[in-house]
């Protein structure tokens, strides 16, 4: 065990470097946990180190890619592949961001000495603005914490809606008829003044519908950071998952600690990266949430690819009844980054006649593509991509 420690301490950095929050209080659980698993078996010492080093389910992927790297032989570099032999955007997502991290710890560190290199900038592109337009699963593990950060900054705000009440305002558009003889009261039964009043406005609620079934797993990393930056940003954002079922995961997203709140959502979470039942979820949020969370005109952000398992069963239906429980229907898809997309699927056709906007969502750009349009006001018109 006292050979073991140091390699435990290296392989919770590389951990670190692949963007999974691995600190001591995980090393010191992972060092306990293996003095009940015997060495010699491989998938008990791979089980013990994930049970206790890794806290949510979209982990288990680079987990066991920088466990293969790293467990292998820790003390030679890692080096990436021949590019003549295979594009490294073409590697998944996991394998990149593990062997990223190998190379980060093993690569030296320049000397102090070594003299200044200035690189000439012309005619080239910053790392900023290809980070903007660089696909989410494209993107390496240090690409992945920038985008985070830069999703947090994001402001979402959204055109106020008037409500029924009313606010007192001596500059107010309205005559405030009950107010005025109340104090005419006082001046027994003479109008000195006229009351006026305001009609209170205020931005509508937000309600969010991710899919985290299989196919949206990798976008919906990401996309979790947005909803939980939208959900401290503002009120009256009410935040779902579904996947074979339907999660409300607004309360767990309500902490200002990004990791703290996805530990809980994986906690309450069961179907992460599983089947998907669009159908069956918006059916059973129409019938459980929609008159809770959808009234004073709610805008409704539907993040799904489409890909219905059940062969969109009741998915027409369930999306027909929300688009006209909402004010606005926004449809997000990754998959309309392809050029040549084409609505082929089952469940892709039974959802684009309801929503009001089918847009993209596939990297920085688009999210702010969403932003702006969120901002402006205005109700949006039918259209199919």
């Amino acid at each position: 065990m006292n050979a073991l420690a140091p390699n435990l301490i290296a392989f919770g950095r590389v951990l670190r470097r692949a963007g999974l929050p691995v600190g001591p209080a995980e090393a010191l659980g992972a060092a306990e946990a293996l003095g009940h698993v015997p060495f010699s078996d491989r998938e008990a010492f791979r089980a013990a180190l994930r049970a206790t080093m890794v806290h949510r389910r979209d982990h288990f992927e680079v987990f066991d890619a920088a466990f293969d790297l790293f467990w292998r032989n820790p003390d030679l570099p890692i080096r990436p592949p021949d590019p003549d032999e295979q594009p490294p955007d073409t590697f998944p997502a996991a394998t990149r961001r593990a062997s990223e991290a190998m190379l980060g710890a093993s690569q030296p560190r320049s000397s102090a000495g070594e003299p200044e290199r200035r690189q000439d900038a012309a005619l080239t592109v910053s790392d900023n603005e290809l980070l903007q337009s660089l696909d989410f699963e494209a993107m390496s593990a240090e690409q992945l914490s920038e985008a985070k950060r830069e999703i947090r900054r994001l402001v979402l705000p959204l055109s106020e809606r008037p409500t029924r009440r009313f606010r007192s305002d001596t500059t107010g558009p309205r005559i405030d008829l009950r107010a005025t003889l109340r104090g005419s009261m006082r001046l027994g039964g003479e109008i000195a003044s006229i009351a006026r009043r305001r009609q209170i406005t205020r931005p509508p609620p937000l309600v969010l519908l991710c899919d985290v079934s299989g196919s949206m797993a990798r976008y919906a990393q990401i996309l979790l950071h947005f909803m939980h930056a939208v959900a401290n940003d503002r009120a009256r954002v009410h935040s779902f998952v579904f996947g074979t079922r339907l999660t409300n995961i607004t309360r767990a997203l309500r902490n200002r600690d990004p990791e703290v709140a996805f530990q809980a959502v994986s906690h309450i979470l069961p179907d992460w990266s599983g089947g998907t039942r669009i159908g069956e979820a918006l059916d059973r949020f129409n019938r459980l949430w929609a008159r809770r969370v959808l009234g004073q005109g709610a805008v409704v952000l539907l993040i799904t690819d489409g890909l219905d398992r059940s062969g969109a069963e009741g998915l027409s239906e369930a999306a027909e009844r929300l688009s006209h429980s909402c004010r606005r229907l926004i449809w997000l898809n990754p998959l309309l980054r392809f050029a040549g997309f084409q609505p082929r699927a089952a469940g892709i056709r039974a959802l684009l006649p309801h929503v009001h906007e089918h847009r993209q969502v596939h990297n920085l750009n688009s999210l702010r593509a969403l932003v702006a349009t969120l901002s402006a006001d205005g109700r949006s018109h039918r259209r199919s991509a």
